[in-house]
């Protein structure tokens, strides 16, 4: 967890996502973990739709406003802290509002100013509807895109999705596969794997990271017979790569680069497109997975699923990632206070 000067903890910045999806929910159970090691948080939300809420999951959970972050230390074992952002319509589970756009997006933009003045130790973001934002006139793709922009970062921000058992990054996220893959490019490949590579030594204490690159078609092409890409594309990235220093190797064939024996040859696999990465780690730990955004200024997290609309307001939904995403987010903030380079 983060530490002030005067010895007191900074608590997370939790925001709270699509109104209308399970975000709240599992706020509210996490909260409940705080004495098996939740790390302190607060809820930038609506208080008066969260005691609804609670009351009716039967959840018996109070609710205290308060004015600032600071605040939030002294009330978290027996109150959850939540920074009012209200809400301009009662959500309804399953069907998220524009007109609470402005909310959810305000919401973001509230915790990232909180963290860039010191006053929260990280951003941790519960799942949006994008459907719903876009259609107010959001214009950015998702929270990747989106939070790079707040932070005024030059460099290229890059979405991981890590458990225990594996972590992947991406190189072309939120388009769809014909986009994909026409959209990659050698530099994009090297700087993905480079801000990867950073950030594996900087947030997760890994000091000599090793990469695997995944082929973009089967069997990595076969030397050209199923596919050109890996030959001009993936391959001279990863001839810079090695060149810069980076301990890479690859192309690897998709369909055994994320068994149990290949995946202790690396700390984090690059892969090509979005379900080519999202689809391996969700399988082997769903419930563990959490999203983090690499190459921004401050840390960036969130749990590694959507918004569940399917069953919103039920009482189904696990709080699990959510509370991997909370405690990885302080174990990063840990460590770039402890000056890892």
């Amino acid at each position: 967890m983060t530490v002030e000067a005067n010895g007191s903890e900074k608590p997370l910045a939790l925001t709270m996502g699509e109104p209308a999806g399970v975000g709240a929910e599992i706020a509210l159970k996490a909260w409940q973990g705080r004495n098996g090691g939740t790390p302190l948080f607060f809820l930038l939300d609506d208080p008066p739709r969260l005691r609804r809420l609670a009351e009716h999951l039967g959840l018996d959970i109070s609710i205290r406003d308060i004015d600032s972050p600071a605040e939030a230390a002294a009330v978290f074992f027996s109150c959850l802290p939540v920074l009012p952002r209200p809400l301009a319509a009662d959500p309804v589970p399953g069907q998220p509002d524009p007109a609470n756009a402005n909310a959810v997006r305000g919401a973001i933009e509230a915790a990232v100013r909180l963290v860039q003045s010191g006053e929260a130790g990280a951003v941790v973001t519960n799942p949006i509807d994008k459907r719903c934002l876009h259609a107010a006139g959001f214009p950015f793709p998702g929270h990747t895109e989106f939070l790079a922009a707040l932070s005024g970062t030059n460099s290229r921000p890059a979405m991981m999705l890590a458990n225990p058992e594996l972590r992947v990054v991406p190189v072309t996220v939120h388009l769809s596969l014909d986009q994909a893959v026409k959209a990659l490019t050698p530099r994009d490949i090297v700087e993905t794997a480079t801000v990867a590579e950073a950030s594996l030594k900087r947030d997760f204490g890994i000091p000599e990271p090793r990469l695997a690159v995944a082929g973009l078609n089967p069997h990595a092409g076969e030397g050209g017979i199923m596919g050109a890409e890996e030959g001009s594309i993936i391959e001279p990235a990863v001839a810079l790569l090695r060149q810069r220093g980076i301990d890479v190797f690859g192309p690897v064939s998709p369909d055994t680069l994320f068994t149990a024996l290949a995946r202790q040859r690396y700390d984090a696999a690059i892969c090509m497109y979005h379900d080519q990465a999202l689809i391996p780690v969700k399988a082997i730990g769903f419930e563990e997975t959490v999203n983090v955004t690499l190459g921004l200024p401050f840390v960036r997290t969130s749990p590694g699923h959507g918004t569940a609309l399917d069953i919103a307001g039920t009482g189904q939904a696990s709080a699990a990632s959510l509370a991997a995403a909370l405690s990885m987010a302080a174990a990063m903030a840990r460590r770039r206070d402890a000056g890892n380079p």
